[in-house]
C-alpha cells in the first residue's frame, strides 16, 4: 500500500510519447504563466496501520462531550441497533435512483413504507419520498402554495432562524416576497400580527409547533387564521413530539414538514439529514420530488413505481417543482426502521421521556438564582431562561467540564437566554449534576 503509484514512468513516458511532447511541462504550457503551478507537498504514503493512528491523533483534537443538554434543531437520540443492521444492508445502500422498477422493488418498497408512515404520523393524506432536510422542506411547502394572485408568504417570528434563511434564499429567486412576523415576549407567535400581516395576496401561513423557543402554539386558532385569509397553513413539526401531540392533519393543516433528524439520524457534522413532507389530498400534484405508488404487474403481483415526479428531469425546468438525491432516500429508510421499531407506543413513550426530563430540568433551574423560565407557555423538550452569566461565558464554563449546555440565543423583549434542551438520553441523574455544576459556576 505504501508504494502504490497510479501511474509509472513508463506508463507516463508511453503517453507523452503518443502526443507527440516531451514532458508534462508541454502538456500544460497553454496555462497563462500567471497561474501558480507549484507541485503539492504532499506527505509520504503510510500503511493502514499508520493511516489509523494518524487519524486517532486528528481526531483527539474533536471536543466531546459527556452531557448534551442543546437541541435547537439537532437532537441527540437512542437509536436502536436494528436501524444501522437494516440501513447497511448492501440491497439498500446504493445511489442508484430506483427507476427501473422491475429491478428496484425493494429500495421502492422502502420508500412506499416511509411514506406510509409518515401519513401516519402526520395524519396527512399523500407523503413524498423526502427532501433534501427540514428547512428545505418548509420552503418547498410554501413555494408549491404560491399561485398567480397570492405571491407572498408569511412565518411567524417563532420559526428556527436558519430555516428562514432558507426560506428567503428559495422565495428570492421566485419573486415570493416574506414577511416573518415578530413573536410575543413569552416566545410565542403574535396572532393579532399575524391576523394583520395576512393579506389577499398571501399564499401561505407557516408556523412551527413546538416552536424554535420549545414552546407548543395554539396551532387551533392559527390554522384558522390562516384560512379565514383564504392562506393555506403549512405547520413545522417535530416527528418525536407527535408522539403525544395532536397531528397537523387533526389539526387542519394543509401541508406538514420537518426535520427527520430525531427518527434514528446521529448527529454528524450538520448531516445529512432528512427532509419529511407530507399533504392533504388536494395537493398531492404539487408535492415536489417523487412519490412511490403501488400497483399490479403483468401477473396480478403487487409492485411499486415512481408516481407523480415534477422534476426537472422529467419536465420542463422552469415548471418543475424541486429534485431530490437519493442520500435522502437512505435516510428515509433510517427513519422508517426506527419509526417501525419503535412502533406508535415505543414513540409516544420516547416523546415522553423527553417531556419529563425537560420539565424536571426547568424544575431544578427555577430553583437556582439567575435561573428564570421566559414566558408561561406549555412546551415540549425545550425551553429558555436567562442566565445569572452572559450566555457565551456559561457555555464556556460548562464546556470545560464536559457538558454541552444551552444555547445562548437573543430574547424577542431584548437581552439573551439559554435555549435548553433534555431528550430521553438525559437521565434524572445527569440532570441533578449539571444543576450542581450550575450553582457552582454561577456562585463565582
Amino acid at each position: 500500500m505504501a508504494g502504490y503509484v497510479p501511474v509509472t514512468r513508463g506508463e507516463r513516458k508511453e503517453m507523452l510519447d503518443y502526443l507527440g511532447i516531451s514532458s508534462v511541462d508541454e502538456l500544460f504550457s497553454s496555462i497563462p504563466p500567471e497561474v501558480p503551478r507549484t507541485e503539492i507537498d504532499l506527505p509520504r504514503g503510510v500503511c493502514e496501520l499508520e493511516a489509523l493512528r494518524d487519524m486517532t491523533g486528528l481526531s483527539k483534537r474533536n471536543r466531546r462531550f459527556d452531557q448534551v443538554f442543546r437541541g435547537a434543531g439537532a437532537y441527540r437520540h437512542y437509536i436502536p441497533s436494528i436501524v444501522d443492521a437494516v440501513s447497511s444492508k448492501e440491497s439498500l445502500v446504493t445511489t442508484y435512483t430506483p427507476y427501473q422498477a422491475e429491478i428496484s422493488q425493494g429500495v421502492l418498497q422502502s420508500i412506499f413504507e416511509y411514506q406510509t408512515q409518515v401519513c401516519e404520523l402526520t395524519g396527512m393524506d399523500v407523503s413524498n419520498a423526502s427532501v433534501y432536510d427540514g428547512a428545505s422542506a418548509a420552503a418547498e411547502a410554501l413555494l408549491m402554495c404560491v399561485g398567480r394572485t397570492r405571491t407572498s408568504v408569511v412565518l411567524s417570528g417563532t420559526t428556527d432562524p436558519q430555516v428562514v434563511d432558507v426560506v428567503r434564499s428559495y422565495c428570492a429567486s421566485r419573486g415570493v416576497r416574506v414577511e416573518v412576523v415578530a413573536p410575543l415576549a413569552d416566545l410565542s407567535s403574535d396572532v393579532e400580527a399575524l391576523r394583520r400581516a395576512l393579506g389577499a395576496d398571501t399564499a401561505a401561513l407557516y408556523v412551527q409547533s413546538p416552536n424554535y423557543y420549545g414552546v407548543i402554539e395554539d396551532m387551533d386558532e392559527l390554522v384558522g387564521l390562516a384560512h379565514d385569509a383564504g392562506a393555506k397553513m403549512v405547520m413545522g413539526f417535530n416527528p418525536i413530539a407527535l408522539g403525544i401531540l395532536r397531528s397537523p392533519g387533526e389539526l387542519g393543516c394543509d401541508v406538514a414538514v420537518g426535520e427527520g433528524q430525531p427518527l434514528g439520524l446521529p448527529l454528524g457534522f450538520g448531516g445529512p439529514y432528512l427532509g419529511i413532507m407530507a399533504a392533504t389530498g388536494k395537493l398531492m400534484r404539487k408535492l415536489p420530488g417523487r412519490i412511490v405508488g403501488q400497483t399490479t404487474d403483468a401477473r396480478g403481483r403487487r409492485a411499486f413505481v415512481l408516481t407523480l415526479q415534477a422534476r426537472e428531469q422529467h419536465i420542463r425546468r422552469e415548471k418543475a417543482s424541486s429534485n431530490i438525491c437519493s442520500n435522502e432516500a437512505l435516510c428515509a429508510l433510517r427513519a422508517s426502521a426506527y419509526l417501525a421499531s419503535l412502533g406508535p407506543e415505543g414513540l409516544a413513550r420516547v416523546a415522553q421521556g423527553c417531556a419529563a426530563h425537560a420539565h424536571y430540568l426547568a424544575e431544578r433551574l427555577a430553583g437556582l438564582t439567575g435561573f428564570t423560565r421566559v414566558g408561561e407557555r406549555p412546551f415540549f423538550h425545550e425551553f429558555v431562561t436567562t442566565s445569572p452569566l452572559p450566555p457565551t461565558e456559561l457555555e464556556g464554563l460548562l464546556a470545560d467540564r464536559g457538558i454541552l449546555g444551552g444555547l445562548p440565543v437573543r430574547l424577542p423583549a431584548g437581552g439573551e437566554g439559554l435555549l435548553w434542551c433534555c431528550t430521553e438520553l438525559n437521565a434524572k441523574g445527569d440532570i441533578d449534576a449539571l444543576v450542581r455544576v450550575l450553582r457552582e459556576v454561577a456562585s463565582r
